[in-house]
């Protein structure tokens, strides 16, 4: 063979532009592929190569045609595994059971190379493959094989056991999923999770040692074939300080994220940004947790995209920062983002995922979509708050194509405001599209609701006072209702109390003794004896 010229690979950090080590077009090898799946030659390896030579003509064709054939046609040998002594990794026995572990598949994979006139290696070291505990470090014999092909003038990496699928946790179960991130994987993306015994193998310079190898945090193939460039922290172990932990990844745009903390995703406050997410955790138990982040593209139409695992942390936890407790109502991500903007919230007043208020009021505007229809509720942990009295703690105003969110918080404490919206000309349901944290430390804190609302309150109407849904008792209470369209206003107490019309605002005063409720009603035609009714207030009880 020729002498080993490895030209190596620029080092780290790689360069991001290609997942392989060389130019491939994967639609060019359509036909190729399709030809190889089909050829079942069992009888001689000679044979099985003389047949998927038929359709390929370079020395990448080669290769592709070996290598498709394999990882679609040799599985994973869960018992052989557990026993190796039955077990036989020589090329004609691989070919004849039709199964093997990682070692049979390299040397059947180098002795079809060899056989078609190509420079093929077997490699072997570590890997951070099936068993793999984050952290761990990696003594003893290798555990792992792969190959190495010489193609274009310098050496290129594969591995076809990881090409071929995947086994299940218990290790009993393989299954076919083929994996095209494993073939001519660029070396610096391969180093992390292979690390081979002969570090020239690295095929990197400068290359990496084994406890660079063993503290690098492991991306596996899926986050590399989403997109994802790069997370922060780089290593798998993270220390909370002061009971919190941040991690954050950088993405190409369009990319959601999801988080699991010991299973769950009550801890945290993940963000989204369009090029990535930050996440920071607060665990409430002290300890060892298991972090894992998920991701999948977002696509308009295609929404069976299940999110993947593309990061696994571990967090140690040694202090607990109760204040962080989150109310079971909160959803991932917190805040908005370019994902509420695509559902048609634009321009939101307040861009951070957190509202912290003093006085227990606050306020958002947003400018809407065309031919979007808002709802908005609060909501707290425990039954302080039942859903129909979410709802009226939260004052939708609409002017032109703004809309302005006033909040009025019932009580100290953490609330969630969840935003829903539809298209008008939709008939349906109303969905879910993004929430905020809302924060208030001051116990003094105790708003009463907006009063209440009914289908002929139109939503460019306006209250400017009352606000509060809860009137004093025998008191002269003063109205200011911004409306129009409409012939007469009249508030029914005990009495009724015509509102005069000035400047586009209907006022007036009501005296509320004497009464449990107060009405706001409207004369749509000033030939029309009907009124509606269009607001509701409570009175205060003696």
């Amino acid at each position: 063979p020729k002498t080993m010229t490895t030209r190596f690979f620029p080092a780290y950090p790689w360069d991001k532009s290609s997942l392989k080590s060389m130019p491939v077009d994967l639609q060019q090898f359509k036909k190729l592929d399709a030809y190889a799946l089909k050829v079942d030659v069992k009888n001689s390896v000679e044979e099985l190569v003389k047949a998927l030579l038929k359709q390929a003509r370079t020395d990448l064709e080669k290769v592709r045609a070996i290598w498709m054939w394999i990882c679609h046609h040799i599985e994973y040998d869960v018992v052989g595994y557990h026993n190796k002594s039955q077990l036989s990794s020589k090329p004609r026995d691989v070919l004849q059971m039709g199964k093997s572990i990682c070692e049979g598949y390299a040397e059947l994979f180098e002795q079809m190379c060899s056989i078609a006139g190509i420079q093929c290696k077997k490699l072997s070291g570590h890997a951070k493959g099936h068993g793999y505990k984050t952290g761990q470090t990696f003594t003893g014999d290798s555990d792992h094989a792969w190959n190495a092909v010489y193609l274009e003038g310098r050496w290129h990496l594969l591995d076809s056991t990881w090409g071929s699928g995947s086994v299940d946790d218990s290790f009993t179960k393989f299954t076919y999923r083929y994996n095209e991130f494993y073939f001519l994987t660029h070396p610096a993306l391969f180093i992390n999770n292979h690390f081979p015994d002969n570090s020239n193998w690295q095929l990197l310079k400068p290359t990496l040692t084994l406890k660079e190898f063993e503290n690098n945090m492991l991306h596996n193939s899926n986050f590399y074939t989403l997109g994802l460039l790069a997370a922060h922290p780089e290593t798998p172990i993270i220390q909370t300080v002061n009971g919190k932990a941040s991690v954050s990844v950088d993405c190409r745009a369009g990319t959601l994220f999801m988080f699991k903390l010991k299973g769950t995703d009550e801890q945290g406050l993940m963000t989204l940004r369009k090029h990535g997410m930050k996440l920071d955790i607060y665990p409430q138990k002290t300890g060892s947790h298991k972090l894992e982040i998920f991701a999948k593209p977002f696509k308009a139409e295609a929404s069976d995209d299940v999110y993947k695992c593309v990061l696994e942390y571990v967090v140690e936890c040694e202090s607990v920062d109760k204040a962080m407790r989150f109310p079971k109502e909160l959803h991932q991500p917190v805040g908005p983002s370019w994902f509420s903007e695509r559902q048609g919230f634009l321009r939101p007043s307040q861009r951070q995922p957190v509202l912290h208020t003093n006085d227990g009021r606050c306020s958002l505007t947003f400018t809407l979509g065309r031919d979007i229809s808002v709802l908005s509720s609060l909501h707290a942990d425990g039954s302080s708050l039942p859903e129909d009295v979410g709802r009226r703690h939260v004052m939708q105003i609409h002017r032109g194509n703004q809309i302005e969110l006033k909040v009025h918080l019932p009580h100290a404490g953490s609330f969630v405001l969840k935003l829903y919206s539809k298209k008008k000309s939709d008939p349906g349901n109303y969905d879910y599209v993004f929430n905020y944290l809302i924060r208030c430390l001051n116990t003094e804190v105790k708003w009463p609701a907006f009063p209440q609302s009914y289908s002929k309150w139109m939503q460019d109407y306006e209250i400017l006072e009352p606000l509060s849904g809860l009137l004093p008792a025998n008191r002269n209470v003063h109205f200011k209702l911004k409306m129009h369209g409409i012939a007469k206003v009249l508030v029914q107490a005990d009495d009724t109390y015509p509102l005069t019309h000035n400047r586009g605002c209907w006022e007036g005063t009501c005296n509320t003794s004497g009464c449990t409720e107060v009405f706001v009603m409207v004369h749509e035609n000033a030939n029309h004896s009907f009124y509606s009714h269009v607001l509701k207030y409570e009175v205060e009880s003696q």
